[in-house]
C-alpha cells in the first residue's frame, strides 16, 4: 500500500544524484489502487524523477553530441537527459493468506533507477506544424526480497493501523532486471475553438528487457487551455508515459485528458515469474489494455494532474480488470 515514507529516502538520494546547479524539472509520482477504491495485484508505485532543461549544448554538452549522432539529418530542437528513482508493489487480491495462491498473481517489489535521454523535433509551416518527442532509456534494478517491498508495505501498514499482508514469504526471487525503452510521441498544432483549445497525442514504444519485453501504442485526447506546456502528466510504466518536463505557462493552463494504451506482450516478470530460478508463476494475457482519464493544472513552473487508470485483464486467471488512481506533481526550477 501507499508507503510514504519511501518518497522521503528517495529524495535522500536524488540529491546526491543529480547535479544541483542543472536546472529542470522534478516530478513525483504516487499511484495507488486505494485511490480508486481497490486493493489488488498492482498495490502502489511511488516514483521522483528529473528531466533536464531543452539544452543548446551550452550546459550539458554531451547531451548535443548523442543527439546529432542519432540525428544526423533531423533539425533536433532540443535535447533533454533525465534520471529517475522508483519503486512498485505487486500483490494477490487475498493478503490474508499465508500460502502460495497458485491462480493469483505473485507478491513482488521492483526498485529500480533510470536514465533517458530525450529529444524533441519540429517541423512544417504555419498551421500544420508537427512536434516529435523520442526517448531512449536504459532501467536497471532489483526484483524479489532486495527490492523492500514487504517492509515498505508492512511496515507502513502498521504505522497507520491497517492489516499487514500475510504471504510475502511467497514472493519472487531476487533477480536483476535491465529494460531498454523506446518511444516517440507526436504533437499536433492544438485546434482552437472559443477559448478552448484541444488536440491528440499519439504515442508508440517498445521495452526490451528480462523485466519488460513489449510493444505498445495509443494516444492522448486533450481539451483545456495553454496545451503546449507539456505532452500530458507523466504515469509510472507500463502506462501512458505522458512527459516529465513543463513549459512555464504564461497563464493559467488547465485540461482535461483521456487515453488508451494497448500493449502486446511478450514477457512481465511479475506475471512469468522469474529468469535464471523456479519461481510461482501466472499465464499471462499476451494483450493488455489501459484507459486514463483525468485533469492537469498548471500554475506557473508547477503542474497537479489527477489520473484514474483502469487495465485490462493481465492474466488468463484473473477475475476482472483493475483501476489505481495516480497524483503527478512537477515543480520546473
Amino acid at each position: 500500500m501507499h508507503p510514504a515514507l519511501f518518497p522521503v529516502l528517495a529524495a535522500i538520494l536524488w540529491t546526491v544524484t543529480v547535479p544541483s546547479a542543472a536546472a529542470g524539472t522534478w516530478t513525483l509520482n504516487v499511484e495507488n489502487d486505494r485511490i480508486a477504491n481497490t486493493d489488488r495485484h498492482y498495490t502502489n508505485g511511488v516514483r521522483l524523477g528529473w528531466v533536464s532543461e531543452a539544452e543548446d549544448g551550452e550546459h550539458l554538452p554531451e547531451v548535443r553530441d548523442v543527439l546529432q549522432m542519432l540525428y544526423p539529418l533531423a533539425d533536433v530542437r532540443g535535447g533533454r537527459l533525465g534520471l529517475e528513482l522508483g519503486h512498485n508493489i505487486y500483490t494477490p487480491a487475498d493478503t490474508e493468506a499465508r500460502t502460495l495462491i497458485s491462480d493469483d498473481r505473485p507478491y513482488a517489489g521492483w526498485l529500480y533507477a533510470s536514465g533517458s535521454l530525450y529529444a524533441e523535433t519540429g517541423k512544417g509551416i504555419g498551421d500544420h506544424f508537427t512536434e516529435t518527442l523520442d526517448k531512449m532509456a536504459l532501467e536497471i534494478g532489483v526484483v524479489g526480497p532486495a527490492a523492500l517491498g514487504e517492509p515498505v508495505q508492512n511496515e507502513y501498514h502498521k504505522l497507520i493501523g491497517v492489516a499487514t499482508s500475510k504471504g510475502w514469504d511467497n514472493q519472487l526471487d531476487n533477480e536483476p532486471g535491465i529494460n531498454l525503452i523506446g518511444e516517440r510521441k507526436w504533437r499536433h498544432k492544438a485546434l482552437r475553438f472559443y477559448r478552448l483549445e484541444a488536440d491528440a497525442i499519439p504515442h508508440v514504444g517498445a521495452s526490451l528487457g528480462n523485466v519488460y519485453t513489449h510493444v505498445n501504442g495509443g494516444f492522448t485526447l486533450r481539451v483545456g487551455q495553454e496545451l503546449y506546456v507539456d505532452y500530458g502528466p507523466p504515469l509510472i510504466r507500463p502506462n501512458l508515459s505522458g512527459f516529465g518536463a513543463i513549459n512555464p505557462a504564461e497563464k493559467f493552463s488547465w485540461y482535461a485528458f483521456a487515453g488508451v494504451d494497448g500493449r502486446w506482450v511478450l514477457r512481465n516478470i511479475f506475471l512469468d515469474g522469474n529468469t535464471f530460478s523456479d519461481s510461482h508463476s501466472v499465464d499471462k494475457e499476451a494483450l493488455v489494455g489501459d484507459f486514463v482519464a483525468g485533469v492537469a493544472i498548471t500554475y506557473r513552473n508547477v503542474r497537479l494532474a489527477f489520473t484514474h487508470v483502469m487495465r485490462t485483464k493481465e492474466f488468463e486467471t484473473q477475475s476482472s480488470s483493475d483501476r489505481f488512481g495516480a497524483i503527478t506533481l512537477s515543480v520546473r526550477f
